[in-house]
This record gives C-alpha cells, structure tokens and sequence, in this order.
C-alpha cells in the first residue's frame, strides 16, 4: 500500500484502519522523540524521571527497581528502549541516585529536569494538532475507540 491519500472521500473511507493508525502513530513518536532529542532528553529518560517524580505520575516519590519501572512503562515502552542504559545515563547526570536495594531514586536535578521538559510538552502537542481543532480530534479519538471495542479491545 502506498502511503498517497485516495483523492476522494469513498476511496479514503475504503482505505484500512490499521494501516493509517500506524503510519500515524510512527510519526508521532517520531516527531515526538526528536523535539525531545532537541531538548536534550530522551523519551525513555523523561518516562523515568515522571515514574519517580511525586511531582509527577508517582503516588508516593518513593524509588522504583527497574523491573518495577518496566511494568508501570509496559504499555508504552518501544522494544528498542533500554531502560538499564537510560537509567545508568540519569545516575552519571544525577538525575537519579541508587540505594543498596536497587531502587532508583529521582533527585532535586532529576526533578527539575523533568519539569523543564514538561514545559515544553504543550508546544509539541500545538505542532501535532496544528491544523485541527478540537473538536476535530476529539472525533477521532471517539472513532478510535468505537475501533477499538468493535475489535474486542479495551478503549478507556
């Protein structure tokens, strides 16, 4: 399948689901991770710092081992992130510390780290959504969710 658009309404509606949802969901990581790249960060790296921060997705701020890490990231982590190595690059920048248990801890560094990159996170979605308005994408999202349950999927 080419990645060319049909030139008419029929035709796009005849063109696949999935393949359209993964061309699209390629480019928003892609685009994504580079603005990221830009800004000095990884995703994996930012996903860590937000797991440990009680700033952030973290209920207590308390530190995580990297096998609890990798199950609280399971639904989003990509095969080729290495967490190990993304870890080991936060503790060289002391963004994150070790206890004799293993835990990895986020530090005051880490933290703001985390929070200047979090600062960033609206520009990004405005140059995603640049062009459609909200109550265009909140369509889509209902769309795929209807997609999603249509297939036996859980939709949120």
């Amino acid at each position: 399948m080419t990645a060319q658009p049909p030139r008419t309404d029929a035709g796009l509606a005849a063109e696949p689901a999935a393949y359209w949802t993964g061309v699209a969901h390629e480019a928003l990581i892609a685009f994504t991770r580079a603005r990221q790249a830009e800004l000095g960060f990884t995703q994996p790296a930012y996903w860590l710092l937000r797991n440990l921060s009680e700033h952030d997705l973290s209920p207590d701020g308390h530190g995580m081992t990297l096998a609890e890490l990798r199950q609280a990231m399971r639904t989003y982590l990509r095969p080729e992130d290495d967490l190990a190595a993304e870890a080991e690059t936060l503790l060289e920048r002391g963004r994150l510390t070790r206890d004799g248990d293993g835990r990895l801890w986020i530090t005051p560094a880490g933290d703001e780290a985390r929070a200047t990159l979090k600062r960033h996170a609206p520009a990004i979605r405005d140059r995603i959504h640049q062009g459609i308005s909200d109550a265009d994408y909140v369509t889509t999202v209902k769309v795929l969710q209807r997609m999603i349950r249509n297939t036996g999927g859980a939709a949120l």
